[in-house]
């Protein structure tokens, strides 16, 4: 590690913060590294953009489940 960050936490949050690196005997930085990788890992979910999805199920008269529709094989 070569980076420092320097960072203001309310009273309560840092004792929360050093509860629990008593409790799993991790170094705090650790712990603050590892929250920080799951928030941001969060906001850039594996699939990409998925905008998309706010559409899903809005289209109507189509089948409800695409593998029954009749007459449809592969090749």
């Amino acid at each position: 590690m070569s980076n420092t960050l320097t960072i203001r936490l309310p009273e309560d949050l840092l004792k929360q913060l050093r509860a629990r690196a008593r409790r799993t005997r991790l170094p705090m930085g650790q712990i603050v590294r590892r929250s920080l990788e799951t928030t941001l890992a969060d906001d850039h979910p594996a699939g990409g953009n998925q905008a998309w999805r706010k559409y899903v199920g809005i289209i109507k008269g189509g089948p409800k489940d695409v593998s029954t529709r009749k007459g449809f094989s592969r090749g």
